[in-house]
């Protein structure tokens, strides 16, 4: 269901662009509201459910993200739409950690544990690969509205079946709220879109734009303060002290800041610029996702034989390509670099989550792998939403107000789109072969060994 949520809506854009009047910045909030809050909420969702009950969360999620499905169904403005897409994304927030949580719980034998897992990531690769060619058939078929309401008998099923057959749990050492914490990275990724998306419409001196990044600031300032001091920080600082760990997070970040900018520009280059119908701009998606879920297990095997410089170092080649081709395409009707642009990407994607994830947990101390783990997951999610707000930004900024570009003046005005993404992928490429040496690795040591810092008269 997230799986399919994720690539469907994009292909649907354009029809709700036209309908709720949505300029480009309501697109990117139509995205980013989802994954912002997503993002905000991984590592809080996962401290919930271990403290109050894994099962509880599951269900508070699955509920969550079926109200504010249908709820997006029905509505009548931009702002309704984006309210909505919050409420989806606090249940969504719940639905990925916890979900992993429960499988490690009711499945603890190792066999059966690694196959459950696999069903889980296989449940999510095809929910994704299906998702622009069953969003194009909704679309053109029943409209955008669909896209949100094929949610409602899967999130209510799931609902009703996770409550009649998951037993409850909770961790054996819960850790405490990080309420403070909490509310500061809310209060650092939610301006800090906010500065993004609307800069290139208000102008980059607007009192909002600025009061928006100095809130930003501030936030990330208190963030790493406040989380020093803590005997259980939310997000542990000592972490970034390994070249790893750090590198894992940028290179997450860049990744799926590829991946959310590439969907969002997709989309509108193939049905407002070329003039695609949902459904053949479903068609012409597909070589995205299927890439991905086709090089995924490559990931693992080079991973298992290389280590995990050879598969980043792939990823951020592959990345790289695919957003150099629509950058280099030039004006014009470029069909064939996007389709292969699209497939470049979907091998990039597939080829890096498994091993940035390692990345991120290796060196770390066993009782805190999970933490550096969810922060890898985190770091997904932040990339989608930023990956939206920088292509939506340069490309707003780079278009004429009000104005229906043509394909030339589409393709023209992307330009510098593609190529802040490329800039993106570059990074991914430099940093996957930068820190998966033994310099880098010497860091994850130190930083795991040294002692922990002691809090400092905060109250946990």
């Amino acid at each position: 269901m997230v799986g399919l949520d994720s690539t469907a809506l994009n292909v649907a854009l354009p029809a709700v662009q036209r309908e709720l009047h949505a300029s480009v910045a309501g697109m990117q909030w139509t995205l980013d509201a989802y994954n912002m809050l997503v993002a905000s909420l991984i590592m809080f969702a996962g401290s919930a459910a271990d403290r109050t009950g894994r099962r509880r969360v599951l269900l508070a999620g699955f509920a969550l993200f079926s109200a504010g499905s249908a709820l997006c169904g029905l509505a009548s403005s931009t702002g309704e739409l984006i309210a909505f897409r919050a409420v989806q994304g606090l249940g969504g927030a719940a639905l990925a950690p916890v979900s992993l949580s429960v499988i490690s719980h009711v499945a603890p034998d190792r066999a059966r544990r690694a196959r459950a897992i696999g069903v889980w990531t296989a449940s999510f690769a095809i929910g994704m690969a299906a998702g622009p060619l069953l969003g194009g058939v909704l679309v053109s078929a029943a409209g955008w509205r669909s896209v949100f309401w094929i949610n409602l008998p899967v999130g209510l099923g799931a609902l009703v079946l996770a409550a009649r057959r998951l037993p409850e749990s909770r961790a054996a050492v819960r850790r405490r709220f990080d309420v403070v914490g909490q509310l500061l990275v809310i209060a650092l990724l939610g301006p800090l879109t906010y500065a993004i998306i609307d800069a290139p419409h208000r102008g980059f001196r607007a009192p909002a734009v600025l009061a928006a990044v100095a809130v930003a600031a501030g936030a990330l300032a208190g963030l790493v303060a406040y989380e020093r001091r803590r005997a259980d920080p939310l997000i542990d600082p000592r972490f970034f002290r390994s070249a790893p760990f750090s590198g894992a997070v940028v290179v997450s970040l860049g990744a799926f800041a590829v991946l959310g900018g590439y969907l969002f520009l997709g989309t509108l280059y193939l049905q407002d610029a070329r003039g695609l119908s949902p459904l053949a701009a479903g068609v012409w998606t597909l070589p995205l996702p299927l890439a991905t879920v086709a090089c995924a297990p490559l990931a693992g095997r080079l991973l298992a034989r290389r280590g995990p410089r050879p598969p980043l170092v792939l990823a951020g080649a592959a990345l790289t390509a695919g957003t150099l081709l629509p950058a280099l395409s030039g004006p014009g009707p470029a069909a064939l670099p996007f389709l292969a642009g699209s497939a470049c990407v979907g091998a990039g994607i597939g080829l890096v989550d498994v091993p940035a994830t390692h990345l991120a947990v290796a060196g770390m101390p066993p009782d805190r792998a999970g933490v550096a783990s969810a922060v890898s997951t985190t770091s997904c999610r932040v990339g989608v939403s930023l990956g939206v707000a920088l292509a939506g930004a340069a490309l707003a900024a780079s278009l004429p107000a009000g104005a229906a570009p043509g394909l030339t003046a589409f393709t023209t005005a992307a330009g510098p789109a593609w190529w802040l993404l490329t800039g993106c992928a570059a990074l991914v490429l430099s940093l996957g072969a930068l820190v998966t040496g033994a310099r880098a690795r010497a860091t994850a040591h130190r930083a795991s060994s040294r002692p922990r810092e002691r809090a400092m008269g905060v109250p946990g």
